[in-house]
């Protein structure tokens, strides 16, 4: 009796060892030696996160492929095309809470190509010196406070300042605040430019619009003739019965590009509120012939929209036949906008 006591009592307590050994603390059931980061469990699990691990890579890297057929998706995409990068470390803390290797190798795919994309934005690239600095503003038409909006301008030490969205009622306190540091401006409905050197051959550019919101001059500077542009196109919304509708700011990007690839003036410089990022293919017909300051030699992603918590950059500095030396946001103003400030070399 004794002797079948023990016997059973051992197959007992096996079963029981048994039973543990195919049973997490969660009631999930898994096989013997692949509990926690061992065994071949850890490669089994996860493959779910391990697609969408890789789905984000690609979206990432064919970013102009995703199409814009429905809502505008691609360019929405676009738009905020440096947040996909959030997606990465969640994914990385449900595969750790997972225990799967499967997900986080596959999660290499999205952090690299992040890495190649926007990796450059986590240190300066700025330069020191330069021959020209320049500033743009989306002043915002609701200005709470256009004179201490001008104060703040009027002290950047830039030599030219373009603003975008001045209202009628307060162009003239924009006037009377940048007087003093930029004696020589024109202004072409809501957009300006205000300079320290003289200005020529002031004109509107016709972006389709039906009223004036981009404008031209011929600066001439100590280092010689720069075309500058100002210009606001046309905003974009969200929606929820048309999504992301961009179509007019598109038709505006494609004329501003023309205007731009026909002037005779081989230096300009482009300053404004373009509501779309450089990463956006809306505005191929500008950034094909342009180069952004920020992505050049920016301090860091230089995002300027909301100002009060700002999450993308669609104020734009871009050049051609300059060389950007440094880039910056500017402090808020009492904007919707953060100013932007960029210097180059002739």
């Amino acid at each position: 009796m004794a002797r079948a006591y023990m016997a059973d009592a051992a197959r007992t307590s096996g079963e029981r060892r048994g039973f543990l050994s195919r049973t997490r603390l969660d009631g999930h059931r898994v096989s013997p030696g692949s509990s926690g980061w061992r065994g071949g469990g850890t490669w089994r699990r996860g493959w779910v996160l391990a697609t969408l691990a890789v789905l984000l890579g690609l979206a990432l890297f064919f970013h102009s492929e995703v199409p814009n057929a429905i809502g505008n998706l691609g360019s929405l995409w676009e738009t905020f095309l440096p947040w996909g990068g959030v997606f990465i470390p969640v994914l990385a803390l449900t595969a750790l809470l997972r225990r799967s290797a499967t997900a986080l190798v596959a999660l290499l795919v999205p952090t690299l190509v992040w890495l190649n994309l926007f990796g450059g934005q986590l240190t300066s690239k700025s330069g020191t010196g330069g021959d020209l600095t320049v500033v743009t503003h989306n002043v915002n038409a609701g200005n709470p406070d256009p004179a201490r909006t001008a104060r703040e301008l009027s002290g950047s030490g830039a030599d030219i300042v373009a603003l975008e969205e001045v209202a009628g009622g307060q162009a003239a306190q924009y006037d009377k605040g940048l007087a003093g540091a930029y004696p020589h401006h024109k202004r072409v409905g809501t957009v300006g430019v205000w300079s320290r050197y003289p200005m020529r051959d002031t004109s509107t550019v016709d972006i389709k619009m039906g009223w004036p919101r981009a404008m031209r001059t011929t600066i001439r500077t100590p280092q010689g003739d720069v075309a500058v542009y100002a210009a606001h196109l046309p905003s974009v919304r969200l929606q929820f019965a048309s999504g992301f509708t961009a179509g007019q700011r598109d038709d505006s990007a494609a004329a501003l590009g023309n205007a731009i690839a026909e002037d005779p003036v081989g230096k300009a410089v482009l300053l404004g509120d373009l509501n779309g990022t450089m990463n956006d293919r809306a505005l191929a017909p500008v950034t094909a012939q342009m180069r952004s300051t920020q992505g050049a030699a920016g301090d860091g992603p230089g995002f300027s929209w909301p100002a009060s918590f700002p999450t993308t950059r669609i104020d734009q500095i871009m050049v051609k036949g300059l060389e950007p030396v440094s880039s910056w946001s500017l402090p808020a103003t009492g904007s919707d906008h953060l100013p932007v400030a960029a210097t180059v070399d002739f």
